[in-house]
């Protein structure tokens, strides 16, 4: 029985032509030897990846440190904020103070004239 290279199936039932992967070039121990090594550093950084992933302690650790970024940025911005409003108040006491000591002499004008009324 003999096999003809250019008629011959493939086990996916194509059939191959071996001029067709000549063209494409036989790959040379070397190459196979790095093609070898990339695949095992891709695999390994995959690898890593996943370790990482399943690492929940650290995940954790490193979920409570963004929080803890965050809020400490909340409370810089709260901060400046009451701030502002301190400088805001400071700024309008004087108004503030005027109408209420305008409030209070009016006040105790009325009392005045009420008791003057009824003597």
């Amino acid at each position: 029985m003999t096999h003809d290279v250019r008629g011959s199936a493939s086990p996916s039932g194509a059939h191959v032509d071996a001029g067709s992967e000549a063209a494409r070039g036989a790959k040379g121990p070397d190459e196979l030897r790095r093609e070898i090594e990339r695949t095992r550093h891709e695999l390994g950084d995959t690898v890593e990846e996943l370790a990482g992933k399943m690492d929940v302690k650290a995940r954790a650790r490193a979920r409570a440190d963004e929080l803890k970024d965050r809020a400490g940025a909340m409370s810089v911005q709260m901060r400046s904020s009451a701030a502002h409003a301190g400088e805001v108040g400071k700024q309008h006491r004087t108004q503030l103070m005027a109408a209420a000591g305008a409030l209070v002499m009016l006040a105790v004008g009325a009392a005045v004239m009420v008791q003057r009324r009824h003597h």
